[in-house]
C-alpha cells in the first residue's frame, strides 16, 4: 500500500491543508483540512491522498486518515482483520446532514457540508467523537443503525448463497469490470464478501445492494462474511489488534442482529447463510468456552431471525473445538474451515464425514495469493464450495 508521509502531503482537493504539531502538546497532534472541514488528528497517524494515490487500500486495522474517493482498483491484501481508530473522508454532493453510529461494528458515518466520512474505532470511541467534533460534524445528533428487522433491500433468490464448485474473496469487493473479466476467463463462480463486522478491516465502496445483484444476475453466488469479535487481540490476521470477545452471549447476540441487518441491506434475505469469521487462536480453557459461548448465541439468534447459521475458522482452532463439543453447543449450519493444503476438496481429516455432511461445507485452501485473470490482479483466498 502506498501511504503518504504526515509531514509532506499535499492534499488534492482545493482547500486541503494541514498544520504542523506544535512541540508543547501533550500528543502532537496534526491538522488535517479536506472539503472545508478541518481534522485534528495525532501527528503518529498516516495520511493517505487518495487522488494521488488510488491503488492504496483503505483499511481500519491502523492508524490513518484517507482523503478522497477510494479507487476502482485498490491493493488490498487478502487476509486483513482488525480494527483501530481511522477515518475515510470523502467528498460528497448530498443534500442535508445525516449522521449514524453502529456500536457494534465501531463505526460512525456522517454526512454533511459537502463531505461523507467513514470513522472507525476499536477502544478509543471518545477520540473519533473528539475527531469528529472539532471538525464541525454532527457527531452528538448521531443515530444509532436500524434494528435487525427493519426494511432491507429487495432480497435475492434463495440459491444465492448456495453454490458447488470454485469460489475466491477478496477484502474489498472488486468493481465491475474486475468481476466481469474474472468471470469470463477464472473459472470461479462464487465470491466472498466481507458484509460488515467491528474488525473488518478494508472498506467497502462498491459492496452496494445493486452491486451484490448485478453480480447474481450474471451468474455469481456468494459467501458472505461477518468479521465480529475475536477470540484474543492477536487472532490469526489481526496484526494490528483485533476487538475481542468479552461478554460472549450478548455480543453474539449483537453480532447476528447486526449481520442480519448488513445481509438485509444488500439483499441477502432469509435463509441466507451469513458467516461469522474467527481467526486462529489457540483451543483450550476459558477461551474455548468464551468462543463456542459466542458463536452458539450467534447461531441461534440467526436461526431465530430466518438466517442459517456459517463459521469460519481454522481446522486447528475452531474446528477442532466445534468438533469436540458438539454434543454441548448448537453447530453452525455451515462449515466454512481453512487448511492451506492447496486441495481443492471439502473433505478434511479433521472433520468427521458426519458432520455438514449434507453440502454444508466450503473448504479455503489456499490463502492471500495473487491472481491475475482477464488482465485484472486481485489478492485473494481460495474457496472450494459445496452449499446448498
Amino acid at each position: 500500500m502506498v501511504l503518504v508521509a504526515a509531514a509532506a502531503l499535499a492534499v488534492g482537493a482545493p482547500d486541503a491543508a494541514r498544520a504542523a504539531p506544535r512541540p508543547s502538546d501533550p500528543e502532537a497532534t496534526t491538522r488535517v483540512g479536506y472539503g472545508g472541514h478541518e481534522f485534528t488528528v495525532p501527528a503518529s497517524w498516516e495520511v493517505v491522498d487518495l487522488d494521488e494515490h488510488p491503488d492504496a487500500c483503505v483499511r481500519f486495522d491502523r492508524h490513518a486518515v484517507y482523503l478522497g474517493t477510494p479507487g476502482n482498483r485498490p491493493d488490498c491484501p487478502a487476509g486483513a482483520r482488525g480494527r483501530t481508530e481511522a477515518l475515510l473522508v470523502e467528498p460528497s454532493t448530498a443534500a442535508g446532514s445525516t449522521v449514524t453510529e453502529n456500536r457494534t461494528a465501531g463505526t460512525y458515518r456522517v454526512v454533511a457540508d459537502g463531505v461523507a466520512v467513514t470513522a472507525a474505532y476499536a477502544d478509543d470511541r471518545a477520540r473519533i467523537q473528539s475527531i469528529l467534533g472539532g471538525a464541525g460534524l454532527p457527531v452528538a445528533a448521531a443515530q444509532t443503525e436500524p434494528t435487525a428487522g427493519a426494511p432491507g433491500a429487495a432480497p435475492l433468490p434463495a440459491d444465492a448463497t448456495s453454490y458447488r464448485g470454485r469460489g475466491f474473496d477478496a477484502c474489498t469487493a472488486p468493481d465491475q469490470s474486475a468481476m466481469d473479466a474474472w468471470w469470463s476467463t477464472s473459472g470461479y463462480r462464487a465470491v466472498g464478501v466481507y458484509i460488515g463486522g467491528i474488525n473488518r478491516a478494508c472498506s467497502q465502496s462498491k459492496l452496494t445492494a445493486e452491486w451484490v445483484r448485478t453480480q447474481y444476475t450474471r451468474g455469481w453466488r456468494f459467501i458472505p462474511l461477518y468479521v465480529g469479535r475475536q477470540p484474543a487481540s492477536g487472532s490469526g490476521s489481526c496484526v494490528g489488534g483485533c476487538a475481542v470477545i468479552t461478554s460472549p452471549v450478548s455480543q453474539g447476540i449483537a453480532a447476528a442482529d447486526d449481520a442480519v441487518r448488513q445481509a438485509a441491506a444488500l439483499g441477502f434475505g432469509k435463509g441466507s447463510v451469513i458467516y461469522n469469521d474467527l481467526e486462529n487462536y489457540t483451543p483450550g480453557g476459558a477461551l474455548t468456552t468464551r468462543v463456542l459461548g459466542y458463536l452458539d448465541a450467534y447461531t441461534e439468534r440467526l436461526h431465530t431471525l430466518g438466517y442459517r447459521s456459517g463459521a469460519y475458522g481454522n481446522v486447528g482452532s475452531l474446528v477442532t473445538d466445534l468438533v469436540a463439543n458438539r454434543s454441548s453447543t448448537t453447530l453452525p449450519d455451515v462449515l466454512h474451515f481453512a487448511r492451506w493444503n492447496r486441495q481443492a476438496t471439502t473433505a478434511d481429516p479433521a472433520i468427521p464425514a458426519t458432520l455438514w455432511s449434507e453440502h454444508q461445507r466450503i473448504h479455503q485452501y489456499q490463502g492471500d495469493t495473487a491472481e491475475t485473470h482477464g488482465g485484472v490482479k486481485i489478492n485473494v483466498d481460495r474457496n472450494q464450495l459445496d452449499v446448498d
